[in-house]
């Protein structure tokens, strides 16, 4: 009875282990499949660039046209947006700045943008990481942490611009997707 007791806590203790092992190996499967963010459909990019005395970061996911309208189409106007696809687009300044002629302290920032089709609402929010979408489809933007806002003229395309790009200058950024490209003065 004695050696029963024991071969049972020692099948019991080997099935334990085997379970951890299988647990921790398949926890390991996931995260190296979402660790490899270029694997995805709309794979990771970044701007980078100095305007006056301070560098600029805008990191972002870029989507691609593949055949759709996008704005006024799957991004209808009015409807708010991460500037972006898969986690939030995050802007970073590591120098207070004036963006459109208003102050911007020195941090990080996502930024969302509402499309028009003549001009875009523009959203610094002090919230980062997030996802860029709620489930659902609604944009995962906090308005109360929302600290800077302001409307900037939408300029038309005669060529298409097949995936979404960031692009920093020495006066700015500019965000072109599809015919659709945004200019945002920063000093």
């Amino acid at each position: 009875m004695k050696n029963l007791k024991k071969q049972t806590k020692k099948t019991f203790a080997a099935k334990v282990s085997a379970a951890i092992i299988i647990a921790l190996m398949l926890s390991n499967l996931s995260q190296a499949q979402t660790v490899d963010k270029s694997k995805r459909p709309s794979p990771p990019a970044m701007a980078m660039g100095k305007i006056g005395e301070a560098n600029i970061s805008i990191d972002y996911s870029s989507p691609s046209v593949k055949g759709r309208k996008i704005f006024g189409g799957i991004l209808p106007y009015g409807k708010l947006w991460r500037a972006g696809a898969n986690e939030a687009t995050l802007f970073q300044t590591d120098k207070d700045i004036t963006v459109e002629g208003k102050k911007l302290p020195a941090g990080k920032y996502s930024f969302f943008a509402t499309p028009g089709e003549k001009k875009w609402t523009i959203f610094f929010n002090s919230e980062t990481g997030q996802w860029g979408d709620k489930p659902g489809g609604a944009t995962n933007m906090d308005s109360a942490k929302t600290v800077l806002t302001f409307s900037v003229k939408a300029k038309k395309l005669k060529d298409l611009n097949e995936k979404l790009k960031y692009s920093v200058m020495s006066n700015g950024f500019d965000l072109r997707w599809e015919y659709s490209d945004i200019f945002i003065k920063v000093e």
